[in-house]
């Protein structure tokens, strides 16, 4: 039984569960083939996102375990659906951008502004988080405002990002700081050039 429902649901998937998920996600980018298919974005997040609204205004797929605020201050690139794994938290209402093919790990934190040092009733002056192309951010990372990462950046499970990352490298937290290692070759796959949903 349980085979057959999965093929019925695979002979639908680039006809009528496309068009659903375009239709219900309309800055929803990746590719048609490769990625989950679209009977699984469906079952994963519409019923949390579209019918019990949590996270109802953000167009792309969200987790319902994680909070995106201030959906309509994140400008996105394609293969990039910030909060679409567990646990992510977004404020956004200080301005983010992200690149073609960025990914957030589990329980990660991208604030985009802060609180005035001075007066906590204000907002500081610092805001706004930039994150280049062919970004992967790994678990429990929290990404401050004022943070400018680079294309090509790996950036491992559980740093914490201040300030600017150049692009081509990896950065480790180490003892008491964090490590950033340059890599040693370009990227290799270009998103731009997949036949996109």
């Amino acid at each position: 039984m349980k085979k057959l429902v999965k093929k019925i649901f695979e002979l639908f998937d680039d006809s009528l569960f496309r068009w659903i998920v375009k239709w219900a996600y309309p800055q929803y980018k990746r590719p048609r083939k490769g990625y989950q298919p679209n009977y699984k974005i469906l079952i994963t997040y519409f019923i949390a996102q579209k019918l019990l609204r949590i996270n109802g205004n953000v167009p792309w797929p969200v987790h319902f375990t994680s909070k995106v605020i201030g959906a309509e201050y994140i400008e996105k690139g394609i293969c990039c659906d910030p909060g679409d794994n567990i646990g992510i938290y977004i404020n956004a209402y200080g301005g983010i951008k992200l690149g073609n093919n960025v990914n957030i790990g589990q329980n990660t934190v991208l604030t985009s502004t802060n609180h005035y040092k001075y007066d906590h009733r204000k907002l500081s002056h610092t805001k706004g988080i930039t994150i280049g192309d062919n970004v992967w951010i790994g678990a429990n990372c929290s990404i401050v405002a004022g943070s400018k990462i680079g294309d090509n950046v790996t950036i491992g499970a559980g740093c914490v990002i201040r300030g600017e990352v150049p692009g081509n490298t990896t950065v480790i937290q180490g003892e008491g700081s964090l490590q950033i290692i340059p890599k040693t070759k370009d990227y290799e796959w270009d998103c731009t050039k997949d036949d996109l949903l």
